[in-house]
């Protein structure tokens, strides 16, 4: 079994790597943290057979604090790897600010530095990444990214404050650090030639897109709005929005179109996918009666039984489906065919439905026409 120590684990990164490091199985995962003495850490750096540093000051009012938390400690956790006498890996999180000449790129520059030298003095290996900004679930707001900041408070209606929306960021998403970082630990060899590495893809997004945008995903919740899932900035976004709901807020109510009928709600929409809206039909109801030009739709009973009825526009034949919830079928609504659902059992009958585009009451593509003349 491979030992891996993780220094930093509590923090953002850490976390997410250490639960994908138990979750594969086959590691046994030692943390390092700002509960742990300094003294703890000789024994830890002797049993590890490969380390991931990501310790370290990201924030500070202090320089000192910078230098102390990055580049001393690196260079003592570098000198007890050196110490123990073995080629053991080493991976560090720097970060783009090391290019800078500020406290904290100073201060991660010199930490790279102690890095290299520890691989000049030993030939282990090393893996050095310089990070942009990193984003995803349990980051921490006014910390670790503005996103975290962002999705916090416009999640549960706080200000945020925008002062250069121009400003471009570019980010790396956490998921695909950690994927990054797996593909190092499941390596049974590692090649000491190469020594700095990127972490890819890096998205780039302005302060006031990325505001905007997070802002319409708490629109959207209210319009069971789905944003363009197919972008993948989007994508990852979106998911780390949703993991900083309040969770003791993550039920909402339905907007329930009621008639003799029965009921009627959207349950989600997007302009890139259609929507999808959820019926409950009472016996002996029809519901239907009309077709559409362009528009197509996809229907399901999933409790109950009913009858699904279609009839070309431009004959006379009518084609039957029964379905009913003891085998699920897919029943697809081409464009031309009038088409109607029956509810033909003695209980309520619930029905989902799919269709390509968001209903527009300006341009609905609905005409009635009854299937049975």
């Amino acid at each position: 079994m491979k030992t891996i120590l993780v220094t930093g684990s509590e923090g953002f990164i850490g976390r997410n790597l250490c639960v994908a490091l138990r979750r594969q199985g086959g590691f046994e995962v030692l943390e390092f943290n700002r509960r742990h003495l300094p003294a703890e850490l000789p024994k830890l750096v002797a049993r590890a057979n490969l380390l991931f540093h990501l310790a370290g000051i990201n924030r500070s009012q202090e320089e000192r604090e910078f230098t102390d938390g990055n580049t001393l400690f690196t260079r003592r956790l570098c000198d007890e790897l050196a110490t123990a006498g073995r080629l053991v890996p080493l991976v560090f999180s720097s970060s783009i600010q090391a290019a800078l000449d500020n406290p904290y790129g100073r201060s991660k520059r010199d930490a790279e530095e102690a890095v290299l030298d520890y691989h000049r003095r030993s030939r282990a290996p090393v893996y050095l990444y310089r990070f942009p900004n990193v984003f995803g679930k349990w980051s921490r707001p006014q910390y670790n990214t503005v996103v975290a900041t962002f999705c916090y408070n416009i999640s549960r209606g706080l200000p945020v404050q925008v002062s250069n929306r121009a400003k471009l960021i570019q980010f790396a998403y956490i998921d695909d650090i950690v994927r990054a970082f797996m593909d190092i630990a499941l390596r049974s060899e590692h090649d000491s030639s190469v020594t700095r590495y990127e972490i890819q893809p890096i998205y780039s997004i302005t302060v006031g897109e990325l505001h905007d945008l997070i802002l319409s995903f708490r629109e959207g919740r209210e319009k069971s709005l789905l944003p363009d899932l197919a972008n993948p900035l989007v994508k990852y976004l979106y998911s780390t929005y949703v993991s900083f709901s309040d969770v003791h807020k993550l039920a909402y109510g339905a907007d329930l179109k009621t008639d003799d009928r029965g009921w009627l709600f959207e349950l989600i929409k997007s302009p890139h996918a259609g929507q999808i809206f959820v019926s409950r039909t009472r016996p002996g109801i029809t519901r239907g009666n009309h077709y559409h030009d362009a528009k197509i739709e996809k229907f399901c009973v999933i409790q109950g039984t009913g009858l699904i009825r279609f009839r070309h526009l431009l004959d006379d034949q009518v084609v039957e489906y029964p379905v009913n919830d003891r085998e699920i079928r897919i029943v697809d609504i081409p464009p031309g065919y009038t088409h109607s659902i029956e509810n033909t059992g003695t209980d309520d009958m619930i029905t989902l439905f799919w269709a390509n585009e968001i209903f527009d009451p300006q341009k609905p593509d609905t005409y009635f026409e009854k299937v049975l003349r």
